[in-house]
């Protein structure tokens, strides 16, 4: 008997290695920060690296760097310094190059709106420069930020009285078609993403409305709801998008971590699973060119912005911390993700005339206090209670081993009940019998994780 207990209680002790596959490189996004340089990105970035992020996400924006006209000068001044600054702290830059461009790269530039209709072979032509200055540098670019919303790319669509028809997406692919070869051209070694879509939109009822991005990605391979192949209009001697991998921005606005959007075609953090599901189909009906049948999925920004100080589409600072956490898990949890990347670092300030301004998914507020999602951001945590699961990760991967350990539930002290070695993200997880009633926290790295309670 004395034996049975001594192999129970290792058994219970083991420091297992994990199963799962390694989970996603931890990224960020915050360019107003980083670009406009100085002690505040110094500052930025020291903490990005006492974070454990791994890979930092810019706009290299066509108007920003771009001359007001054909014949001037191209500024590459300060994104140069921020590639630079990201470079020399090791950790990866990754470049988004978007529009809208200058005003002269418009097909349709008598309409005063440089987002309108863009030249791709123009953009093909700067998508080459950028790679060619930053391939010593950048091996990953994304192509075009969010083409499925009017704020980033136009005409969404073209409007004929009460019906309207997909633009953006054919637009989309002749940009991409353009960008994609021209890259590789310059740094044949890249990894070029497409899509970098919204998470959610709207029904197309006017040119610029906002498409939802799965209906987006169908009109892009060019075929209807039941992916029957069309061939006329601007699908007539369709060609697919080439793509080594697939952006995306799962944001998921005041929805939990586990909430599906009900319209089927929106793709919130928890359903990525129809996002493969429908890249998958493409790329099997010839509709879509990926180097892999199956491409992997790139989480370039993800965030909850909060209330305060965002009064309409901001959760509490406590569900921030909370559903920060969890939404990394539901990242950690599709194996097609290799890059899950927080927006932003820091609030965006708000407009005294505007308070619906800007974006506030921060860690800080944008006078310099920190909320409480940052006490966790290196060490999350989630418990599953439907699966029987702990997980975590120490983002800074300076130990391969965490303790675990659960307070039962009427008792005030914690027992340690095993240690789990992580995967080379610093990723763990234990399926184990979860009590009802007791907590549960991890140490590691001489830091200690949020405490959870099985319900």
């Amino acid at each position: 008997m004395r034996l049975l207990f001594a192999v129970l209680a290792a058994l219970l002790i083991f420091t297992a290695a994990p199963a799962h596959a390694a989970g996603p490189e931890i990224g960020i996004a915050d360019d107003r920060i980083l670009l406009a340089g100085g002690p505040n990105a110094d500052k930025a970035v020291l903490e990005w690296q006492e974070n454990g992020i791994q890979t930092v996400r810019m706009l290299a924006v066509w108007s920003r760097i771009a001359p007001s006209s054909p014949t001037g000068t191209y500024d590459w001044g300060q994104l140069d310094a921020a590639v630079a600054r990201v470079d020399a702290a090791g950790l990866k830059p990754m470049l988004t190059i978007t529009g809208p461009g200058p005003l002269w790269v418009s097909r349709r530039s008598e309409r005063g709106e440089p987002r309108y209709d863009p030249d791709p072979k123009l953009f093909g032509e700067f998508a080459e420069m950028v790679a060619a200055r930053y391939g010593d540098k950048v091996d990953r670019y994304i192509l075009w930020n969010e083409p499925n919303l009017g704020g980033w790319l136009r005409p969404q669509a073209a409007c004929f009285g009460k019906v309207c028809n997909s633009v953006a997406p054919h637009l989309y692919r002749d940009l991409v078609a353009a960008a994609y070869p021209a890259i590789h051209a310059a740094d044949s070694k890249a990894q070029v993403l497409i899509g970098a879509m919204s998470s959610r939109g709207s029904r197309i009822s006017n040119e610029n409305a906002n498409h939802r991005p799965l209906a987006f990605l169908r009109a892009l391979g060019c075929v209807d709801a039941n992916f029957k192949k069309l061939s006329t209009g601007r699908c007539k001697n369709f060609k697919p998008a080439p793509a080594d991998g697939f952006a995306f921005h799962p944001h998921g606005v005041l929805a939990a971590p586990e909430t599906v959007f009900p319209q089927a075609d929106d793709v919130s953090i928890a359903s990525l699973s129809r996002l493969t599901a429908v890249l998958d189909k493409l790329s099997k009906a010839k509709r879509l060119k990926g180097t892999k049948s199956k491409l992997d999925l790139y989480l370039d920004e993800f965030g909850y912005q909060t209330n305060p100080p965002d009064k309409f589409t901001g959760i509490t600072l406590t569900q921030q911390d909370q559903w920060l956490q969890r939404a990394a898990y539901q990242a950690w949890r599709n194996p097609r993700v290799k890059l899950f990347a927080q927006y932003l670092w820091i609030d965006e300030p708000r407009s005294l005339n505007n308070e619906n301004g800007g974006w506030q998914s921060g860690v800080y507020f944008a006078d310099g206090r920190a909320k409480p999602s940052l006490k966790r951001f290196a060490t999350p945590f989630a418990l599953d209670a439907s699966r029987g699961r702990l997980w975590g990760q120490v983002r800074t991967r300076e130990t391969r081993t965490v303790t675990v350990e659960r307070k039962l539930a009427g008792s005030s002290s914690w027992r340690k009940i095993g240690t789990r070695r992580t995967d080379a993200q610093g990723y763990w997880s234990w399926t184990t019998r979860l009590s009802v009633g007791a907590s549960y926290r991890f140490h590691a790295a001489g830091a200690t994780s949020a405490t959870l309670k099985r319900r």
